[in-house]
């Protein structure tokens, strides 16, 4: 999916000549830290709430203080994972997406990328989770899914995460059944080790209701 698929509009952008009481009102409103600054139609870059509280004079306009985030953008045709490196590593709760030309087409906002991320990672999805700790150069994805599918289960989605300093990695799957003593029992025959295990129902009520709870949390 592109970024431009994730677009709302529903955030007005801040134009250059309104002042700093004005978007700290709207950050406030939309319950963000940053909004986009336009000139017409052109995206000119992201002020953030520090940015104004640094400034001090409230009463100025926002084109009056310097943009320190004039790079935290996004072209329409990027990928959504774009976004979320984008927003994790600037610490964003909104990235604006502009058109080939720099035009400022609208936002996508933290809470929109959760709940992509929830719907297409299958998390909401019944199911268990397993978490496999092996050595780098033991991971073998057809060999891991031979496994799974042997036992009449399939993999929904799978992460690998690295361990600093170690040779060791996690691989997440999450599969399509919740009973799950049989795809373990299997791995462990393979000498796989299980580092831990999401299958019960009440655990996966629990994952619902945490994800449910941070969604009304962003949405606050």
């Amino acid at each position: 999916m592109i970024v431009k698929e994730l677009i709302t509009r529903e955030i007005i952008p801040l134009m250059t000549s309104d002042s700093c009481t004005v978007a700290l009102s709207q950050m406030d409103e939309y319950r963000v830290y940053h909004l986009p600054v336009v000139n017409d139609s052109q995206l000119l870059g992201v002020i953030s709430e520090s940015d104004i509280l640094g400034h001090g004079i409230v009463t100025d306009p926002v084109g009056a203080l310097p943009l320190s985030l004039n790079n935290a953008f996004l072209a329409e045709t990027q990928h959504v994972f774009d976004a979320l490196i984008l927003i994790s590593e600037m610490h964003l709760s909104l990235v604006p997406v502009t058109d080939s030309k720099g035009n400022y087409l609208g936002v996508i906002t933290l809470p929109n990328l959760v709940a992509f991320l929830a719907a297409n990672s299958s998390m909401l999805n019944p199911g268990g989770i397993l978490i496999l700790e092996m050595a780098e150069t033991n991971y073998s994805l057809a060999e891991i899914a031979q496994i799974v599918e042997s036992n009449d289960a399939k993999i929904l989605t799978m992460c690998v995460t690295s361990k600093p300093d170690s040779t060791l990695i996690d691989v997440t799957l999450k599969l399509n059944v919740v009973d799950l003593v049989p795809v373990i029992q299997t791995l462990e025959r393979f000498n796989y080790t299980i580092r831990a295990t999401f299958g019960e129902r009440d655990d996966l009520d629990d994952l619902r209701e945490r994800y449910d709870s941070l969604m009304n949390f962003l949405n606050i």
